[in-house]
């Protein structure tokens, strides 16, 4: 089979892949104000954000110890309050009554990422609804949009991400020329979220859940949850997917959907969903109105941390127990072994080369080489779970690639219930 030449990722998109595992933080004015949605008329005051206990430690330690790598929080979202004093908004914490208007969520947020070590990253909303201009003067606003992003590149040190949501921006024009032109100038190695000139992308929908197969490269990007429309990247690009997901069903704090939180379950099977098919997992957690991670959700999220641990942290065999020959990597138990789940991952330094491979057992009593599964995307990862069988030896084989196919990790594991 032909397939277009192999386009190679970034060592930053390598890292951010590795990352695998974060949490989205929607917090901000409307977390004061109950029921309210994307795009709502009501009208704001800023003098009502006023998280008296606001502890960003407190959330980012959480997310530490659930094994997140990375940590994206709203700077600024569609209804336009910026989580730090701008100079280019009244509409923000300094007009607010926390901390006498003299606080900020961002450096707090940043601050306490540095501590656990966890990456930090910045949404922010491209639409503004609290900019009567936004749709009156497109010069004024892309100067507005530069002079706010310069603030937040600028202030806090290395942003690791920025989060742009197409949501509110269908139809706009930006002068992304500029706008990236001066992102990349202030943070070179900076990722950028599915807008402009993205580094990932969006998965498509906020279910969690990535396709099969998930390639890495692509022609186009899934804009928004708004339109079905994509955006033509007019050349095929590496961007690797991540899939964001709320453990609510709202993305702010809401005192009305403790009952939609997500089970333990459930999230497992978004893990599958998503890291399983070499996409990274985006979890939402709002911050309710003192500034906290609510007890019951950093509780789910810790017993979801857990719970990836206990069934992937001790394979019974890995890549050095692999004798490779040819296109496959083969092993042979000392004893017989009960399997559950195989985890590959290829290596993708210099590029996607796997378009499929098949997974052989040798069987317990007959010793005979049976296929019990066959899969054409391996990525950064491919969890691959069957029903539990004891076996004494395991094949991988790669049935079809593009060049020379290279594993960089490959393991064997029996989870159990």
């Amino acid at each position: 089979m032909n397939h277009m030449p192999t386009l190679i990722p970034t060592a930053r998109q390598l890292d951010y892949q590795s990352w695998e595992f974060g949490l989205f933080l929607h917090f901000g004015l409307r977390t004061f104000y109950e029921g309210y949605v994307d795009f709502d008329e009501r009208p704001m005051n800023p003098a009502e954000f006023n998280p008296v206990n606001l502890d960003c430690k407190q959330w980012i330690r959480t997310a530490k110890e659930a094994g997140m790598k990375y940590a994206v929080l709203t700077a600024k979202h569609h209804d336009g309050f910026s989580n730090w004093p701008s100079k280019y908004s009244s509409f923000s914490v300094a007009a607010s009554s926390w901390k006498d208007g003299k606080g900020d969520v961002i450096r707090e947020f940043v601050d306490a990422c540095r501590k656990y070590d966890v990456k930090p990253g910045l949404y922010y909303s491209p639409y503004d609804g609290s900019a009567d201009f936004y749709n009156q003067d497109a010069k004024a606003y892309d100067d507005y949009f530069v002079n706010q992003i310069t603030e937040l590149l600028t202030a806090y040190g290395e942003i690791d991400i920025l989060w742009f949501d197409g949501c509110g921006s269908e139809g706009h024009t930006y002068d992304w020329a500029r706008i990236i032109g001066e992102i990349r100038r202030l943070q070179p190695n900076i990722l950028i979220f599915n807008m402009g000139d993205p580094d990932f992308r969006w998965v498509g929908n906020e279910d969690g859940i990535a396709p099969v197969p998930c390639w890495n490269v692509v022609d186009s990007t899934e804009f928004s949850i708004l339109t079905e429309d994509k955006e033509k990247l007019g050349d095929r690009l590496w961007l690797p997917a991540e899939c964001d997901v709320q453990l609510r069903s709202n993305w702010f704090y809401s005192d009305s959907d403790e009952h939609t939180l997500k089970s333990l379950e459930e999230l497992m099977g978004l893990y599958y969903h998503s890291v399983g098919r070499g996409a990274n997992l985006l979890l939402n957690i709002g911050p309710d109105r003192n500034g906290l991670l609510p007890e019951q959700d950093a509780d789910r999220l810790q017993e979801f941390g857990s719970d990836i641990r206990r069934r992937f942290d001790r394979p019974f065999a890995s890549m050095e127990h692999f004798t490779k020959t040819g296109h496959t990597w083969s092993y042979e138990c000392k004893e017989p072994q009960l399997l559950d789940h195989v985890i590959l991952q290829e290596d993708l330094v210099a590029g996607e080369q796997v378009r499929s491979f098949k997974i052989h057992i040798i069987t317990q009593k007959t010793r005979r080489a049976v296929t019990i599964y066959e899969g054409q995307h391996i990525g950064h990862k491919a969890i691959i779970r069957v029903p539990a069988i004891k076996i004494r030896g395991l094949l991988v084989e790669i049935t079809e690639s593009d060049r020379e196919p290279a594993l960089r990790a490959l393991s064997l594991h029996h989870v159990g219930g």
